[in-house]
């Protein structure tokens, strides 16, 4: 297994695209599957089209299925933190891709993308893992 560490920086984004990223670490490696993880507690990944308006549908979605000002248990940090805490168990923080003759098998309108609303650090890392079937 092959892996590497990229590093995102979110800015005020809650999605934020990396099939740049992902499509430029599988490019010459053959055949596989690749392993896309955020080691974050409050960020998630996701297959999604983008550039049409759908992140900003995700962000609402999100903020109705987990409202920032509810009363959670959990409340250090900015205002809305333990929703971000809860991202995770609805936006899974991996994703396995099968990549052939070293390109991600996404569909047409998939891109990887790396779901986090957290304000408090814009910086998050993001562990790529290739697995070559040979």
């Amino acid at each position: 297994m092959d892996t590497t560490e990229i590093r995102i920086n979110t800015g005020d984004r809650d999605v934020t695209d990396l099939t740049g990223e992902i499509v430029d670490y599988c490019a010459g490696r053959g055949d596989g599957m690749l392993n896309v993880f955020a080691p974050h507690a409050t960020a998630g990944l996701a297959l999604m089209e983008t550039g049409s308006g759908s992140e900003a549908d995700l962000s609402t979605l999100l903020d109705r299925l987990i409202p920032r000002d509810a009363p959670y248990t959990h409340r250090h940090g900015s205002a809305g933190h333990g929703a971000d805490h809860l991202l995770p168990v609805l936006v899974s923080p991996s994703l396995t891709i099968p990549v052939a003759d070293g390109h991600p098998l996404l569909g047409t309108w998939q891109s990887v993308v790396l779901v986090d609303p957290n304000q408090d650090n814009p910086h998050r890392q993001v562990r790529l893992s290739f697995l070559s079937d040979r």
